[in-house]
């Protein structure tokens, strides 16, 4: 199982980017979580196949229509506890 924590900058706070996120992750088999943080980025735990982490960090890059993405870094992670993909609170 791939894992990656993930922080994706730009402007990705009141447009849709986390219930995109939440599908597209739910649509690819990816589990995991993602929330808004303070500093205006958007945080992700993500893991699963190999194939579809990558797939969903690609499409992330990009995000729903409303999102601009400028930037996405990316750090090797443990495997989330909870089986499934959740928005959770702001942080």
């Amino acid at each position: 199982m791939d894992a990656k924590q993930v922080r994706i900058r730009g402007r990705v706070h009141g447009v849709g980017y986390r219930d995109w996120m939440v599908a597209e992750a739910v649509r690819l088999g990816v589990q995991g979580w993602v929330r808004n943080r303070a500093d205006g980025s958007v945080e992700a735990l993500v893991a699963g196949d190999a194939a579809a982490v990558g797939a969903l960090l690609t499409a992330c890059r990009k995000g729903p229509p409303l999102a601009r993405v400028d930037d996405i870094s990316e750090d090797f992670a443990d495997p989330p506890a909870e089986p499934g993909f959740q928005r959770l609170p702001s942080k």
